[in-house]
């Protein structure tokens, strides 16, 4: 099982959206599991106060209830969740146009949205 390391906006387009092709993903991709890092669950926690913001953080942190969480912490995600690519190769849920060049360029993977389709971008 591929284990896919979700970043704060990525979790809440999964939570939050209709996402076409979700049941069909361990065909195309293979069986994923998606990950939240602390410091992911710590953001969402902060956004959760912003009162636009509120319903969807809610229905987000319902959704990832039964997510496996990694003890990767510290003050900024975008940070932690690009240190660890860098020593584990591993594969970044993120809607973020940065941070998914800086992915790849650290040799790792991103999961992202495209017209409701989770896509794989290498």
């Amino acid at each position: 099982m591929v284990e896919v390391i979700c970043d704060t906006s990525f979790l809440i387009n999964l939570a939050t959206r209709r996402i076409k092709n979700i049941d069909n993903l361990d065909v195309e991709i293979g069986a994923i599991s998606f990950v939240v890092p602390e410091v992911v669950k710590t953001e969402l926690l902060k956004l959760q106060m912003v009162p636009e913001k509120k319903h969807d953080i809610e229905k987000t942190l319902d959704f990832i209830e039964k997510f496996k969480t990694i003890p990767l912490s510290g003050s900024f995600a975008d940070k932690e969740l690009l240190e660890y690519t860098r020593s584990n190769k591993s594969i970044i849920g993120t809607m973020d146009k940065e941070l998914k060049k800086q992915v790849k360029y650290a040799g790792g993977s991103v999961l992202s949205f495209s017209n409701d389709k989770i896509i794989l971008e290498s």
